[in-house]
């Protein structure tokens, strides 16, 4: 795939306008991604937005209500990483906060599916659950909270999905993306959300205490989990999440974090004192996602709730030895894939499936079929019920997956059992028999949408580092800069290098070491991850990078990661 650099514009705002104290690439880097002034850079809890949730006072008001008469509190999570980090957030903060009777229950992928379905309930109801809480799920959940609420459940819905049509007839719904709710950010994680929550059980405890710092405990001391959770799912980083996952990162650089966090990270050979989002993103999110993906995101929680680093260790041992077995499946699959592709070559919608493939891998697989050809794309595999597949699909900039969805299920009721999602990442069900045609309507609604300027493959850059501007200086001053992820984007320069060096290195030989040398015969080291396929041995080379620190024996030094090989 041909990728087309285009530098990111500077959102009409002037870097005159920043503090001169700032490092003048930094600097220009704030200045594209919408930081209008020096205020909007201290990233402290007190500018955190209010409170202000429809639902939050009935939901403090019945968990309040649960500590204070020893009622048997389950939460209800999800098999992804921000669902991991709210269960476990939940527990621990509720704990805390008084709750002697509280437990977790988390859907099985391949038997139950996502969200509060009955049989869910069914196991909440034998464990003994009197007040039911969901977190990262359970706005859709009509017929599940249904079941919760017949069984004399008391239900508290803590989410961030977007909103049905019709709501659940829960007891409480935290959600900010719930028609009437005012809080100020929209892009909370499903973790950030329990955070909230939390800290208005919190509120109400500590309100009607005369001694108002007694058994009042400092929430502040789970950001951790808030920053794994809110970078995990891609959530925006607006300025609310930049300062909740600022925050954890700071804890967690100090090592005041969860045991298990500090675990995953060593396996991944990062130490805690440099995490940055980049870590959580690429290290601890992968190998915790990896229990939900083939096993039971149980694994995942019980890591993160582990009381010491010697529990949380064989733990997280077990979650890095899924991911391995995880990595092994998604390259079959990613291969068999790629061999199918010239018989989906003439769409421009792609739809692939194998009777083979692993239900839990496939959007890592859709993905990587996004990125090779910029297409949305959906990968499909059989389910456990006998003639249905399970479809999870990824998009591009300029095309709505989840809306795409909505308008084939509205053409052709007949095809989507159901479906579910966001603008960037959707799953699905159907029957075997209906996937030819939905191929077909998936990339009639893709030509539609989509134009040849929106199937161009471009990657906005922060433009070329001047040669006295490629240095450890300008690296340490970015990695500070942050949090970046998702909305707030980590800088990538572009620039051209002579390359002196080349070799594979990995235990498949899948990356590129480069010594590139500048216009000016500076020579710096270079990393392409999964880089083999495009190796450049000698000539020019054009590339799109980050600049980086790399530290080994106690010496630092400005590296580059290369993040596309242009020429």
């Amino acid at each position: 795939m041909h990728v087309i650099p285009v530098i990111r514009p500077r959102c009409g705002q002037s870097v005159a306008s920043l503090s001169e104290t700032i490092h003048p690439v930094l600097r220009r880097v704030y200045a594209t991604r919408g930081i209008t002034g020096n205020n909007e850079l201290p990233l402290s809890l007190k500018n955190l937005f209010p409170p202000v949730f429809l639902g939050i006072e009935q939901a403090a008001s019945i968990l309040i209500h649960a500590i204070d008469h020893n009622r048997r509190i389950m939460i209800a999570g999800d098999f992804d990483s921000d669902g991991a980090t709210a269960s476990a957030l939940a527990v621990l903060g509720l704990r805390t906060l008084g709750a002697n009777a509280v437990d977790y229950i988390v859907p099985n992928r391949f038997t139950m599916g996502y969200g509060l379905s009955t049989a869910l309930v069914a196991q909440a109801v034998e464990a003994g659950a009197q007040v039911l809480v969901t977190v990262d799920n359970g706005i859709s959940s009509v017929a599940g909270v249904k079941a919760a609420k017949n069984a004399g459940l008391t239900v508290v819905i803590t989410d961030h999905h977007l909103a049905p049509a019709s709501l659940p007839e829960a007891d409480a719904i935290v959600n900010p993306n719930q028609p009437g709710c005012s809080f100020a950010s929209k892009n909370l994680a499903g973790v950030g959300v329990m955070f909230y929550v939390l800290g208005a059980v919190r509120a109400g405890l500590r309100a009607r205490r005369t001694d108002a710092d007694k058994a009042v405990p400092n929430l502040a001391d789970y950001l951790d989990l808030v920053s794994l959770g809110t970078i995990a799912d891609l959530v925006r980083l607006d300025q609310n999440n930049r300062i909740l996952v600022a925050h954890g990162l700071q804890r967690i650089r100090q090592g005041r974090c969860r045991p298990g966090i500090v675990a995953l990270l060593e396996l991944a050979g990062r130490t805690t004192e440099y995490t940055t989002s980049l870590d959580l993103a690429f290290a601890v999110a992968p190998r915790l996602n990896a229990a939900g993906r083939l096993d039971d995101m149980r694994l995942g929680i019980e890591c993160l709730l582990a009381p010491t680093l010697e529990q949380a260790r064989p733990l997280a041992s077990q979650l890095d030895k899924l991911n391995r077995e995880r990595r092994e499946i998604e390259q079959r699959m990613r291969e068999q894939a790629m061999e199918d592709l010239p018989e989906t070559s003439e769409y421009v919608g792609i739809c692939v499936f194998n009777d083979q493939w692993h239900e839990g891998v496939i959007g890592l697989v859709a993905a990587r079929l996004r990125e090779r050809l910029h297409r949305p794309a959906i990968a499909f595999a059989p389910s456990n019920e006998p003639g249905l597949l399970k479809g999870s699909g990824r998009s591009i900039p300029g095309f709505h997956l989840r809306d795409a969805l909505a308008e084939i299920a509205a053409n052709r009721p007949d095809l989507i059992e159901k479906f579910g999602g966001h603008a960037m990442a959707s799953g699905l069900s159907l029957r075997a028999q209906h996937l030819k045609s939905f191929q077909i309507a998936f990339d009639s609604v893709c030509r539609v949408q989509l134009d040849t300027d929106t199937l161009r493959a471009v990657i906005e850059t922060d433009g070329e580092l001047a040669e006295d501007e490629l240095n450890l200086q300008t690296a340490l001053a970015l990695e500070s800069g942050g949090p970046w992820g998702q909305g707030f984007p980590e800088p990538i320069f572009e620039g051209t290098f002579k390359i002196l060096e080349a070799r594979t290195v990995g235990s498949e030989h899948s990356h590129v070491r480069y010594r590139l040398r500048t216009p000016d015969a500076t020579t710096v080291s270079a990393i392409h991850f999964w880089g083999s396929e495009t190796v450049r041995r000698s000539g020019d080379a054009r590339v799109v990078y980050r600049l980086t620190v790399n530290r080994y024996g106690g010496q630092q030094e400005a590296g580059i990661q290369i993040v596309h090989l242009l020429t």
